[in-house]
C-alpha cells in the first residue's frame, strides 16, 4: 500500500525541471511506475512477500519437525501397495506415514486456535485431535469392519486415559519433583462422570446379549444401542454448552493459565501464531484430505498384516491405531505438563476421551444405521470390562485434583498391562 501511494503521489516531470535529480535517476523511477502499471497482479515487493509467506508456511509447519521425515513414507505405501501387494508392508509404511500427520493435524488447530479464542479453539483442538480416528473409523465401516471400528475407537480412549495422562504426569512430575502439581478437581469429575455415563451405554448392551435376556434376540441389543447412542449425542452436546457458555472460566486461554499457574512471563512469547488464519485452515484441509488417502490403505491391509506378522486384529486396533491417532495429543499433553500447565494436559487427554466416548462411538453407530450397517454398542465383555476399570482407575487417581511423577508411572504401568492382555486377546466365536 505505502508502495503504491509513493508512486500515485509523485508529481508528474516536466521538462527540465528536475528539483536536483538527474535525468537518469527520474529514467530509473519512470521505468518502475511503468512496470508496476503494466503488471495486472500485485506490485513486485507484494509478489515477492506473497511467496515468502507461502515458503515460510511450508518451512514452518513440514520443515521445523525431524517427525515429518516419516511423511515420505506415505508416497511409500502407494508405490509398495502397487508394485508389491504385501500388506504387512503396506500397514506398516501406512500407519508411519499417518503419525507426523496426526502430529501436523494438532499442530495447525492449535495454530486457528489463537484466532477463534481459547472456548472454541479447545473444542477445535479436542474435535481434530480426534480426526484421525474418525477417518479411520469412518473407512473402515465402509468396509464393513465393524470390529476394528470397536475396537480402535476403544483403544483411543485407553490410550489417552492411561498413557497420554501417564506420560504428562510423569514428565510434568519428573521436572517439579519438589512440588505436587495441581488442577481443577470440578473438571475432572465432570469428565469423569461422563465417561462412566459411555461404559454404562457400552455395559448395557453386553450384558443384554450374553445374559440372553433380550425381548427379540439380536435386535433389541442393536435398537437399545441406536437409542442410547442417540441420547449419548444429545448429553454430549449438553456438556459442550456447560463447557463452552455456562462454566468457560474454567477454560481460560493459555497465557491466563500459564499465569495462574504460576509460569513465567517469557511463556507468553511461545503463544503466538506461526502462521496466519488462511493458512492453518489450509493446512488443515490438505492433512486431513491425506490421512483419509492413506488411511484407505491402511484398513485394507489390518487383516493381512494380522496374518504376515502374526497379531491378533485386536492388538492392532486398540494398541498400534490409537497411538498414531493421539501422536498430537501425545506432544501436546506432555508439553503443557513440563510448563506447569497441567488443566491443559487434562483437558487434552481426559477431554479427548470424553469426546470419543460421548461422541466418536454413538456418532460412528448413527452413521452405520445410515449405511445399513449393523454396528452397536456391544463391545463384548473383555473390552467392556477393561474399559469400565480403566475409568475407575483413572477416576480414583484424579478425586485428589493432585499429580506427580508416581501417579504418572501407575497409570503409564497400567497401559503396558492393558497392551499384554490385548495381544494374547481374540475375538470369541458367536453364538447364535
Amino acid at each position: 500500500m505505502d508502495h503504491k501511494l509513493q508512486v500515485g503521489d509523485r508529481p508528474h516531470v516536466e521538462m527540465g525541471s528536475t528539483n536536483g535529480r538527474s535525468v537518469e535517476e527520474y529514467e530509473e523511477h519512470g521505468n518502475e511506475n511503468i512496470a508496476q502499471k503494466m503488471s495486472p497482479f500485485h506490485p513486485p515487493e507484494h509478489r515477492r512477500s506473497l511467496s515468502g509467506s507461502v515458503s515460510n508456511s511450508v518451512k514452518i509447519v513440514l520443515l521445523s519437525n525431524k517427525l515429518n521425515w516419516l511423511m515420505l513414507f506415505g508416497p511409500l505405501t502407494i508405490l509398495v501397495h502397487t508394485f508389491s501387494g504385501h500388506n504387512g508392508w503396506v500397514f506398516f509404511f501406512s500407519l508411519l506415514g499417518i503419525t507426523p500427520l496426526a502430529e501436523r493435524l494438532g499442530y495447525a488447530t492449535e495454530q486457528l486456535a489463537f484466532y477463534t479464542g481459547a472456548t472454541l479453539g479447545g473444542l477445535l483442538n479436542a474435535t481434530f485431535g480426534n480426526a484421525t480416528e474418525m477417518i479411520i473409523s469412518i473407512h473402515a465401516l465402509r468396509s464393513g469392519m465393524i470390529r476394528v471400528v470397536q475396537q480402535s475407537l476403544l483403544g483411543s480412549i485407553l490410550s489417552n486415559m492411561l498413557l497420554v495422562l501417564g506420560c504428562a504426569f510423569f514428565s510434568g512430575g519428573l521436572v517439579y519433583m519438589k512440588k505436587e502439581q495441581v488442577f481443577n478437581k470440578g473438571t475432572a469429575v465432570v469428565n469423569s462422570g461422563l465417561l462412566l455415563m459411555a461404559v454404562m451405554g457400552l455395559l448395557f448392551p453386553a450384558v443384554l446379549h450374553y445374559t440372553h435376556s433380550e425381548v427379540h434376540f439380536g435386535k433389541s441389543e442393536l435398537a437399545l444401542s441406536r437409542f442410547s447412542s442417540c441420547i449419548m449425542l444429545v448429553a454430549y452436546a449438553a456438556y459442550l454448552y456447560y463447557q463452552l457458555k455456562t462454566q468457560n472460566s474454567q477454560y481460560a486461554p493459555i497465557n491466563e493459565e500459564g499465569s495462574s499457574a504460576g509460569g513465567n512471563a517469557n511463556d507468553d512469547d511461545d503463544d503466538a501464531p506461526e502462521i496466519s488464519k488462511l493458512e492453518s485452515l489450509i493446512w488443515l484441509a490438505i492433512m486431513t484430505a491425506w490421512i483419509s488417502y492413506l488411511s484407505d490403505y491402511l484398513v485394507d491391509a489390518i487383516q493381512g498384516a494380522s496374518e504376515a506378522w502374526k497379531i491378533p486384529v485386536s492388538f492392532i486396533s486398540v494398541i498400534l491405531l490409537p497411538i498414531v491417532g493421539n501422536a498430537a495429543e501425545h506432544a501436546s499433553a506432555i508439553m503443557f505438563a513440563m510448563k506447569d500447565k497441567l488443566d491443559i494436559s487434562l483437558g487434552v487427554a481426559i477431554g479427548s476421551s470424553t469426546q470419543i466416548a460421548m461422541f466418536g462411538i454413538p456418532f460412528c453407530v448413527v452413521v452405520a444405521w445410515i449405511m445399513g450397517c449393523p454396528m452397536d454398542l456391544n463391545f463384548q465383555l473383555f473390552e467392556t470390562a477393561v474399559l469400565f476399570i480403566t475409568v475407575l482407575v483413572v477416576a480414583f487417581l484424579l478425586q485428589e485434583g493432585t499429580s506427580n511423577y508416581f501417579k504418572g508411572l501407575m497409570l503409564m504401568l497400567c497401559y503396558v498391562i492393558v497392551a499384554a492382555s490385548f495381544f494374547v486377546h481374540v475375538d470369541p466365536v458367536k453364538d447364535d
